[in-house]
């Protein structure tokens, strides 16, 4: 039973130290000398942790359970809450010493709550490539350095690094964030300028766009063929047979965690904060945005029991890193398995929509169903939310018929 304001103020001190339980973790220590404190309980990478909040009357039960549930939000995205609180106090007790690592610590816990409330439009995997290219690229250049101390010269250069190395996506993601990272010191009072501003006039140009490859129904046996026979990470296996599949953009099959899938049901529910056509969409009390729903064919069942059961117990995502399984794949490790299966310019994992969508479309499904199934929205439809649960059954049928096709690609090499 949840705590109430009266039974946390009649609580009583005992000759032992005990607690009293609220719920999501939170809990209401009374030591014998009468001290009352909260604490938060939660598992990280499979080991108990307890972490103290603050002492009551000071902090009440209403504000105890927001810092709960700031904390619960930070474990489930991997990051551990004694570490962000280490952070937040050292921006708060010398601003004078702060480093560029100690505060994009703590603005990216800002940004975290941005992106969970979703006012800004963005998706998870957003802070997964903040944390990347943190770790990656801006951190070993400028982690070390006090933030007042950064100039302009020194955040061209670690931007000139990662343009020279081709990734000019990248650079302009950095420059954004950077950019904001600054002006979000300058709010807080610890610098006066923003060495990131105007670094978009110095960038090296975007190169042409350029279309996702995609195989005809004709390539798609020996691909098949060649896909069984990888000899690569199995879990880059599995995940590229799940795109096959179901049609899901690489990124929502990165942020797959195995509590978004009803294997009874066989159902695969994706929260509208992860789904690409939906991030610009807001949610409010009255409209709420319905997930992406993807009805999965028995072979996808297999694969995806398959991932779970080599997954660490801890384990949040259903295709870990391999260096660090607290988080996803990398952007880039389903499109490397496709250019070490000898498919480098042939074939990308967006690219699997679009074979998929072809295929589908030229075995005569109706245009509807395969527009659901890719989480396409109807430019006709006046609703303001697309309905992703449409034509469930019918998918359904449409993609285990497809499932069933590719098995018998192989031996057939013939539609």
């Amino acid at each position: 039973m949840a705590l109430t304001d009266a039974v946390v103020r009649q609580a009583k001190p005992k000759q032992k130290s005990y607690t009293l339980k609220d719920f999501d973790g939170l809990y209401l220590f009374i030591a014998p000398n009468s001290t009352k404190s909260w604490h938060f309980r939660y598992q990280l990478k499979g080991k108990g942790v307890r972490i103290s909040l603050g002492t009551y009357p000071e902090l009440g039960l209403r504000d105890a359970r927001i810092l709960r549930d700031e904390a619960r939000t930070l474990v489930a995205k991997g990051m551990d809450p004694r570490q962000h609180k280490k952070i937040v106090q050292t921006v708060d007790s010398d601003t004078q010493q702060v480093t560029f690592a100690v505060f994009a610590e703590h603005w990216k816990t800002f940004k975290l709550r941005k992106l969970a409330t979703g006012y800004t439009g963005g998706r998870q995997s957003t802070l997964v490539q903040i944390e990347r290219y943190m770790r990656k690229d801006l951190l070993p250049a400028l982690g070390k350095l006090p933030l007042e101390n950064i100039t302009r010269v020194d955040i061209l250069k670690v931007l000139r690094s990662i343009e020279n190395r081709g990734a000019l996506s990248i650079a302009e993601k950095c420059r954004g964030w950077l950019n904001e990272l600054f002006r979000h010191a300058i709010v807080e009072g610890l610098i006066n300028h923003n060495p990131a501003a105007d670094m978009d006039i110095v960038a090296l140009p975007q190169k042409p766009t350029q279309h996702n490859p995609y195989l005809k129904m004709d390539e798609l046996p020996d691909f098949i063929k060649t896909l069984n026979n990888y000899q690569g990470a199995l879990q880059t296996q599995l995940g590229i047979k799940l795109l096959l599949l179901t049609g899901v953009r690489t990124g929502e099959l990165r942020q797959a965690n195995k509590d978004q899938f009803d294997l009874q049901q066989g159902l695969w529910k994706i929260p509208a904060e992860q789904v690409k056509q939906l991030q610009k969409k807001v949610r409010t009390a009255t409209n709420e945005i319905p997930p992406y729903i993807i009805p999965l064919p028995r072979q996808a069942i297999t694969i995806v029991e398959q991932l779970i059961s080599l997954s660490y117990p801890w384990q949040k995502y259903l295709l870990c890193h391999r260096s660090d399984p607290s988080q996803p794949i990398s952007e880039n490790t389903l499109n490397q398995g496709l250019r070490r299966m000898g498919y480098k310019d042939k074939l990308t994992g967006h690219g699997i929509r679009a074979t998929l969508s072809t295929a589908l479309n030229e075995l005569g499904y109706p245009k509807e169903w395969i527009e659901a199934q890719l989480s396409h929205s109807d430019k006709d439809q006046i609703r303001a939310t697309y309905n992703h649960a449409q034509y469930i059954e019918q998918r359904r049928n449409m993609m285990q018929e497809w499932a069933d096709k590719l098995d018998q690609m192989i031996d057939q090499h013939v539609i």
